[in-house]
């Protein structure tokens, strides 16, 4: 995974996306799990940038919350 934001940056990033994107983050995951099956983060990114038009910040965060809240799933 190629995310090198700080956790702290990573919180802020999430805060100000409903702002910014008028979704919140739930619609958000919501619209990663429905996208494409991609393996790589950057492709997931490049995707969610390419096909909602988001910046690359937002989408990193977004596809970084994706796999953290995914992975938290697999070890319940």
């Amino acid at each position: 995974m190629s995310y090198t934001f700080s956790e702290e940056t990573h919180r802020n990033l999430l805060a100000r996306i409903p702002r910014c994107t008028g979704r919140e983050i739930a619609d958000w995951l919501r619209i990663v799990e429905e996208g494409p099956s991609l393996l790589r983060f950057e492709d997931k990114v490049s995707w969610l940038r390419g096909a909602h038009s988001l910046a690359h910040g937002h989408a990193k965060a977004i596809i970084h919350e994706h796999d953290l809240r995914r992975a938290a799933r697999r070890m319940l």
